[in-house]
């Protein structure tokens, strides 16, 4: 094991794309080496690396499957051995199925346990994975949620089901791990990625959007780099705050705006 570097290191699953690239990269542009994790997208995870390498970051590309624990032991040991430390933990790797498009037939076990095994069980991996070097370092765990999971609205009811679940497990680990390990989750509404878009299509993804427009309080849906930045304020500041859901939906959560 290499002596511990001045840079603190945040691994972000599921940061080829979306959310987690732009985490990865917000955190490289600010003094942090990252771990960049895919299961897929290879050649999306080789360009957010490269993107956090020009920010001026070291990094570790790691294909894994957040669902197989021996991943999940082996990405929080490769890292640890590339560095020594692990400060932050960031889950964001996450799966659906779009079921209000495929109808109810989409949300079978095989939908459910995948879901799942991804949204929930991955996560929890994940963090039984870092936690003894997460708090040697008095570092933090970010997970990424969803409106689904306090609202009961959402892609599917797998999805939303796992994001609830995620949920309840940040409150439990962010009192279990206390006071060395600060737990927190976001929870966004609608994103405009391409992950979104992929799901609904690009015509279905437009109207949502323009309907969020007009009637969040906010006016307008979310961005991946508006999510990172509230990750990365979470991660870097926050420091007496742990058990949040924080929400990132413009005020969705609240009702629409009165009409003017």
């Amino acid at each position: 094991m290499s002596a511990k570097p001045s840079r603190k290191v945040a691994i972000v699953t599921g940061s080829g794309t979306g959310v987690g690239a732009a985490t990865a990269l917000q955190l490289a542009g600010r003094g942090w080496n990252v771990v960049i994790n895919y299961s897929r997208s290879a050649t999306e995870a080789q360009a957010s690396e490269a993107a956090c390498r020009a920010a001026g970051a070291d990094t570790l590309l790691l294909r894994a499957d957040v669902a197989q624990d021996a991943d999940c032991r082996a990405l929080a040991t490769t890292t640890m051995e590339r560095w020594g430390r692990i400060d932050a933990l960031v889950n964001n790797a996450g799966v659906s199925v779009f079921g209000a498009a495929a109808g109810w037939d989409a949300l079978d076990l095989e939908a459910f346990q995948r879901i799942y095994s991804v949204n929930t069980v991955g996560s929890f991996q994940m963090a039984r994975a870092c936690v003894p070097h997460l708090k040697a370092s008095r570092g933090c765990i970010v997970n990424v949620s969803s409106i689904a999971g306090v609202l009961g609205i959402g892609s599917s009811v797998p999805y939303i089901a796992s994001k609830g679940a995620l949920n309840a497990m940040t409150l439990h680990l962010a009192r279990t791990l206390a006071p060395e390990i600060r737990v927190n989750a976001v929870c966004p509404g609608l994103i405009t990625s391409r992950w979104f878009v992929d799901g609904v299509g690009q015509e279905a993804a437009d109207k949502l959007a323009a309907n969020y427009e007009r009637t969040a309080p906010l006016g307008r849906p979310s961005t991946p780099e508006d999510v990172a930045d509230a990750i990365t304020w979470l991660v870097e500041g926050a420091r007496t705050t742990t058990g949040e859901l924080l929400m990132l939906d413009s005020g969705m959560h609240m009702g629409a705006r009165p009409a003017r």
